[in-house]
């Protein structure tokens, strides 16, 4: 249509970038492309070498995200068929908390002569969970000093985030710390690839880098946590903080030859994936928790309280919309864990008839598990295969199934995991209403919407009604929101997200005698998540013993 304005999102996972074109004047997706990041995640050898990674390591390599805006982005305009000079904006979001070691033109250490071979040269991924070490002493510190921000993170800071990622650098190779002029979460270091300016947005700041009230934790709580690292932050973290939905800047002459956008128009701050798809579901009211589900699930919601939550990844004012609390919450594994059971534990009858019928193997399985009845197969499951990130921060903890019989099939565990991850969910928003924090609607977007039965069970099992972002790029979406705002399009981002994003309502309603099964079944999963999670250390205990094997076999 003429006079028609479009706006660019681009969502940057942990596989790939996906590009998606947007019309401003109702949301609606015109085209999108995807780009597969050539090095993936790399958690075994660094590329090109021979030198091999510790365990819980999840490395990137940065080029691979400049390779989104060059091919998923032109792609995905070509598609739409729209001219280029009707875009008037760009918006990424990133995986967090993903972290690139930078010279101080943005230049990754890892693409430098004497850092290739030097793996915490290279940007450490969301689930890179190695630094627990560092998590764990930072947390004693801040516990012992009252610190006043460690309540805001549920009294805990995960090993994923900025602080603990950089101690493991100074702690274990202090010639690459010295070396990087700047700490960059990989969301701002693309955003300074488009405009040409290093802004951190305030959503990776609040959440991740532990900024509380305008201020970072101050250089005698890191003097305490390790000498060398007292000057963390003035030296290699702090910078400009922008709103989000800002203007970080103008597009480049060289990021207008890579993305074939006109030069000049909106950059948009930079964004979590999460925290960006509220807008996308237009559901930045207060109450309404925003599950993205795809490989892990993260939940995010606004709200007009502050409170402390035991357990959460944090509350940040001004973190996900202008104006209110944003609370985060979240499981280290979600998909991971489907994903991992299909490829170990599925017999090869069910593979064959799952070919005969031409599904999945994971359609299959839920076809045979949507046959049964609310606790028919006697299971419960704790779903920590990567880790419990709320509400025990915990990222050494790991998967239970318990009651297992010999007449237990893999149909049976495949329910059980499926349920497990929805108690998950429940005890995310137990811990928030606990706390004084209303919940009131679950929202769920993602690659995990499509199946109907694991719909149904988080509808059931959490007891409240389930509406659903239709977008299939809801991520992309929420950042092509942003981006209509920071070209003025739209005076703030809930207005552009009242315009363009979208949510079906109530899709699932709880079942009420499922609900009641499941409340039964519950109080087992909330009986082991004690024992295994809080009452003792086995879980840490078998790691070690497995890490200390793995070093003998090796040696």
């Amino acid at each position: 249509m003429k006079n028609e304005k479009y706006a660019v999102g681009v969502d940057f996972g942990t596989l790939s970038g996906r590009a998606l074109v947007v019309r401003v004047s109702d949301g609606a997706e015109m085209a999108s492309a995807e780009h597969v990041y050539t090095h993936a995640v790399v958690t075994e050898t660094l590329p090109g070498s021979q030198i091999r990674l510790p365990s819980q390591w999840a490395l990137q390599v940065p080029s691979d995200y400049v390779d989104v805006l060059r091919t998923a982005v032109p792609e995905a305009v070509a598609k739409a068929g729209i001219d280029p000079a009707d875009i008037v904006g760009i918006g990424t979001d990133f995986t967090a908390c993903t972290m690139v070691p930078v010279r101080g033109d943005g230049t990754p250490l890892c693409e430098l002569d004497g850092f290739t071979e030097r793996p915490h040269a290279y940007a450490k991924l969301w689930r890179h969970h190695s630094p627990q070490p560092q998590a764990d002493r930072i947390n004693a510190v801040a516990a012992r000093r009252g610190e006043s921000w460690l309540p805001r993170y549920g009294g805990l800071i995960s090993s994923e985030w900025e602080f603990a990622k950089a101690l493991e650098i100074l702690d274990e190779d202090p010639e690459v710390y010295a070396a990087m002029d700047r700490f960059v979460e990989a969301a701002d270091w693309i955003v300074w690839q488009l405009s040409g300016i290093y802004v951190r947005n305030a959503c990776s700041a609040g959440y991740k880098g532990i900024r509380q009230d305008g201020r970072y934790p101050s250089r005698e709580f890191l003097a305490e946590v390790r000498p060398e690292f007292a000057d963390f932050v003035t030296e290699k973290l702090d910078h400009q903080i922008g709103r989000l939905g800002q203007r970080a800047g103008g597009l480049t002459a060289q990021a207008a030859r890579w993305t074939g956008l006109p030069e000049g128009i909106a950059v948009a701050v930079g964004n979590v994936d999460a925290h960006v798809t509220v807008a996308a579901a237009d559901a930045l009211e207060p109450g309404c928790l925003v599950a993205i589900m795809g490989t892990s699930t993260c939940h995010v919601m606004n709200s007009d309280v502050l409170r402390d939550v035991p357990g959460m990844c944090g509350v940040v004012r001004d973190g996900i919309s202008d104006g209110s609390w944003g609370y985060e919450a979240g499981q280290s594994g979600v998909g991971d864990i489907f994903g991992w059971f299909v490829d170990n534990c599925v017999p090869e009858a069910y593979h064959v008839e799952a070919r005969r019928r031409g599904q999945s193997l994971h359609a299959y399985l839920t076809e045979l598990a949507s046959q049964q009845r609310v606790g028919e197969h006697g299971l419960v499951a704790l779903d920590w295969h990567s880790g419990n990130r709320s509400v025990l921060v915990d990222h050494e903890l790991s998967g239970v199934m318990i009651g297992q019989t010999l007449e237990t099939t893999c149909v049976d565990m495949y329910r059980a995991l499926l349920e497990a991850t929805a108690f998950g969910t429940r005890m995310i928003v137990e811990t928030f209403l606990a706390s004084g924090v209303p919940v009131t609607e679950l929202v769920v977007a993602g690659g995990l919407l499509k199946n109907r039965l694991l719909m149904q069970i988080y509808a059931d099992a959490v007891g409240l009604p389930l509406s659903t972002v239709p977008s299939a790029q809801a991520p992309a979406l929420g950042s092509a929101i942003h981006a209509a705002a920071a070209a003025g399009v739209f005076d703030n981002v809930p207005a552009a997200a009242a315009q363009m994003g979208r949510r079906t309502r109530n899709a699932y309603e709880p079942i009420p005698e499922n609900a009641d099964a499941y409340n039964r079944l519950y109080r087992e999963y909330v009986a082991a998540y004690e024992w295994f999670g809080r009452g003792n250390a086995m879980m840490r205990r078998l790691r070690r013993i497995g890490a200390r094997e793995t070093l003998g076999a090796t040696a």
